[in-house]
């Protein structure tokens, strides 16, 4: 379980393929601390520690990433997937008495979506996302939402698309310091809207 608020940036460091995928991340979380088998939410997907260490004074922990999670999230894009040297949100999973700075976040990616329009506003910065309908459905104003791992405010939905302000802060403190027009996103919608959607679809 996580919060969405991102506790590091960390780096791909290498990619390879073994039956599953295996990625090694460049971080500046204390390694020595993060057991093997702890989950770490990677640009807003939930991923179990394999390994860890230090390299030439970096810190690194590696995860497995099955075929599924490679079909759902952008990890195996083409053209915005991991690659080395591509920035990710990180964020460690939920301690009991943690603060629950942001909402509830499961790290179960739900589908992507893509930047539509950048629009810079009286220092904050409103980007528009493109997804699909049976998606959107799910985006409701003013409700919360979880991009690549962060958690963030909807302004306004429209039928296919939504609007995010990103303050200066969550700029200066996650990957949103650089995004670009057709960049695809991770997206989990609120784990409430997934349970009230499946107690009205199932008509008790």
């Amino acid at each position: 379980m996580f919060t969405g608020i991102i506790t590091d940036v960390g780096e791909i460091a290498e990619i390879e393929k073994i039956k599953d995928t295996r990625a090694k991340i460049f971080c500046t979380y204390n390694v020595s601390e993060i057991d093997l088998g702890a989950s770490i939410c990677c640009d807003g997907v939930c991923l179990t520690v394999t390994d860890s260490g230090i390299f030439e004074n970096k810190n690194w922990f590696s995860v497995d990433i099955s075929s599924e999670t490679i079909l759902k999230t952008i990890i195996g894009d083409k053209d915005f997937g991991w690659k080395p040297g591509r920035k990710v949100n990180l964020e460690r999973s939920l301690r009991l008495g943690d603060e629950l700075g942001g909402h509830i976040v499961t790290g179960h990616i739900d589908g992507t979506g893509s930047i539509e329009k950048i629009l810079d506003v009286e220092g904050s910065t409103q980007v528009t996302f493109q997804t699909d309908k049976k998606l959107a459905k799910f985006i409701a104003e003013k409700g919360s939402i979880t991009l690549n791992g962060t958690s963030l405010t909807v302004n306004q939905v429209d039928s296919s698309s939504f609007d995010i302000n990103f303050i200066p802060h969550t700029k200066d403190n996650t990957t949103w310091q650089k995004m670009h027009i057709g960049e695809k996103v991770n997206i989990e919608i609120d784990i409430l809207a997934r349970y009230v959607d499946r107690i009205l679809s199932s008509g008790k």
